[in-house]
């Protein structure tokens, strides 16, 4: 190995350790603590779910949600849910955020509201390819309680998907969502024609 090479090693090692790549922990929680309600949630095919973040540097960042259409394997469109930079309001102001996110899908459309602790976003509205009860809300959780996403980029925190079918006519959502395949492929590994991929962005 030569010199200019051992050099380079070496500065990318102490820049990784001088400047480490901040990340945000997130938790959550599910639906409604009243079980009656929760019943009437489900029948009514409506997803709740609460992400709580946390990190030193979150304070004086604006948050970002998106959502990706993917149709066919391939980005059909990306709609801003919410984008807090429009006001210095919305700006977060300490090192922790609770996000609640609102997700129903009925009459062939998804319907979406994300509700923070200063804000209520705009409710959207779209249009789904398939019956609306194929469709189901999965995030990357799994068998975790808290996941870290990287505060520097666009992080996938949910999935509105249909199923991936196997050949005995068996279907799976958690296969598909717990894969760790990077979302803008699902569609192509798991032959899924249409779904959604919700985002977050910390600015």
């Amino acid at each position: 190995m030569n010199t200019k090479i051992k050099l380079l090693l070496t500065f990318l090692m102490i820049s990784n350790i001088v400047f480490p790549q901040s990340s945000v922990k997130m938790t959550n929680s599910y639906g409604s603590e009243n079980s009656e309600i929760q019943d009437i949630i489900d029948f009514e095919n409506i997803y709740i779910e609460k992400l709580n973040f946390e990190s030193k540097d979150l304070n004086g960042k604006f948050i970002t949600l998106s959502i990706d259409e993917y149709k066919n394997g391939k980005l059909k469109k990306t709609s801003i849910l919410f984008d807090g930079s429009e006001s210095d309001y919305f700006k977060i102001g300490s090192d922790k955020e609770s996000l609640k996110f609102f997700f129903k899908m009925t009459d062939g459309k998804l319907k979406t509201y994300i509700r923070g602790q200063k804000f209520g976003s705009k409710k959207s509205f779209f249009k789904l390819f398939e019956e609306s009860e194929k469709y189901a809300l999965k995030d990357f959780f799994g068998s975790k309680t808290e996941l870290s996403l990287d505060i520097s980029k666009k992080n996938a925190v949910f999935a509105i998907i249909t199923p991936t079918i196997h050949k005995d006519g068996s279907g799976s959502y958690c296969e598909v969502a717990q894969s760790n395949v990077e979302a803008e492929k699902l569609g192509e590994k798991f032959n899924i024609p249409h779904y959604f991929i919700i985002n977050i962005e910390f600015k």
